[in-house]
């Protein structure tokens, strides 16, 4: 695998696997996906400023160059890219146009986080133009996330394919993420309340009932510090009524200490007879 400071233009028919870097088993599964579309996979690790809130937020993100470059190779990558702020960004931060994520953005994680989805779109733009792979790929568990970039890339790039992962979880249920090397053991212990959501969550009849179990569980752990739990219409990302019926998405938020940790599943209500 080789290691690239700057994109080389010649290298063509990508699939490609944007991160911030800090990978893990989740990120190594997208990889392989990616191997399964393309003859060349590229990875890039760039942790993008335009979607953070805070100064603080972006310098306490991990950082793991030296393991990602052995687990990229390990996995089946050809590339992985680091690109500088300035390669991304030659405008200068300060001078970046961010691109709308429109109203869905603002909705859920995009209403804790202002502007977050916007950055994560405008990020998405540069790496795409830059990068012009055939395909990209990209994982379940930020459901919101994933739903925009799709919804942005048929607008925008229509001849790129954008390929889903399934979310990747520890024996504990937990779902990866890099975020989760900043937690404690006992803050572990304490984020296992979102895959124990989930499983008395699917026993659920009604979605006024997973509403509520949602609600008694989450809100009573103590440790975890709820920001929202949503039932949403996974075609248009809209909440769903108490009586509705059919396939939904379950998106949850919350923090446990300063660590922020995002899941979601899926969940069927079944017509009543």
């Amino acid at each position: 695998m080789k290691h690239l400071t700057e994109f080389d233009e010649q290298i063509d028919a990508l699939a490609f696997v944007p991160t911030m870097g800090a990978l893990h088993d989740g990120h190594l599964a997208l990889i392989k996906e990616a191997r399964k579309s393309s003859q060349r996979v590229l990875v890039s690790v760039y942790v993008n400023p335009t979607q953070f809130e805070s100064v603080d937020d972006l310098a306490k993100y991990p950082k793991t160059l030296s393991r990602d470059l052995e687990l990229a190779g390990s996995a089946g990558a050809d590339y992985l890219w680091t690109p500088s702020v300035h390669e991304i960004y030659p405008e200068g931060l300060a001078n970046v146009p961010l691109i709308s994520a429109g109203p869905l953005g603002d909705l859920y994680e995009g209403a804790s986080r202002p502007q977050h989805f916007s950055g994560v779109l405008t990020v998405i733009n540069r790496l795409f133009t830059i990068t012009k792979p055939q395909c990209a790929t990209f994982g379940e568990k930020d459901f919101q996330q994933l739903f925009l970039i799709r919804k942005f890339a048929q607008e925008k790039f229509p001849n790129i394919e954008i390929i889903t992962g399934q979310t990747v979880r520890d024996e504990n249920g937990i779902a990866l993420s890099s975020r989760n090397s900043r937690l404690s053991p006992e803050e572990m212990k304490i984020a296992r309340v979102l895959p124990r959501t989930r499983e008395r969550a699917l026993g659920a009849e009604t979605i006024q009932k997973l509403r509520e179990i949602l609600r008694s569980e989450l809100s009573t752990e103590p440790g975890f510090v709820l920001d929202y739990a949503e039932v949403v219409n996974p075609s248009t990302l809209l909440p769903v009524s108490d009586d509705f019926q059919g396939a939904v998405q379950v998106l949850l938020a919350g923090w446990i200490g300063s660590v922020r940790l995002i899941d979601n599943f899926a969940f069927t209500v079944k017509e009543q007879r």
